[in-house]
């Protein structure tokens, strides 16, 4: 992903993104249920296809179920012709991290939140690094804000690294 930021031209980071390593929780138990191998990852090619479509979900046990629907409705639902291979399930999932974080959440209990809301987890390790991350990527965006003398897009991303950083 390129762009520019303040007329800079910005690269992604080469990094694996987190939702590379959101990992579906009881995966053998539920590969079971639907009686068909999916990835461990939550974010997977197949794993998406198998949401999106829906092919097995009676299968599951009403708990699992409602969880796998919950994730399937809060971050496979957009109007993008390319859902779910459009980036707005990832999107949307890293915004549900933000927004647990700006609760005053730490890592641990992010992955403990995000478990029992979607069955979904991933190391504490895993999330305090993009945490880390996010605040280095609005301390850069925070230089060029002030470098370019735009005084409100560098109050606003002052804040946000201040709640990011809580």
């Amino acid at each position: 992903m390129t762009g520019t930021l303040f007329g800079v031209r910005r690269v992604a980071p080469t990094s694996v993104a987190i939702t590379d390593k959101i990992y579906i929780k009881n995966h053998r138990q539920l590969s079971s249920q639907l009686e068909t191998n999916i990835p461990k990852g939550a974010f997977k090619g197949a794993t998406l296809d198998m949401l999106f479509q829906g092919d097995g979900l009676e299968k599951l046990d009403d708990a699992t179920r409602d969880r796998v629907l919950d994730f399937t409705q809060d971050f496979l639902d957009c109007d993008c012709d390319n859902n779910p291979y459009c980036g707005c399930p990832e999107r949307k999932f890293i915004q549900y991290l933000l927004e647990l974080r700006a609760q005053g959440l730490g890592p641990d209990a992010i992955v403990d939140v995000m478990t029992d809301d979607y069955m979904v987890y991933a190391y504490p390790g895993d999330v305090l690094s993009f945490l880390d991350n996010g605040v280095r990527t609005l301390e850069a965006a925070e230089g060029l804000a002030r470098v370019e003398g735009a005084d409100e897009k560098y109050e606003q991303i002052r804040q946000a690294k201040r709640e990011l950083e809580r």
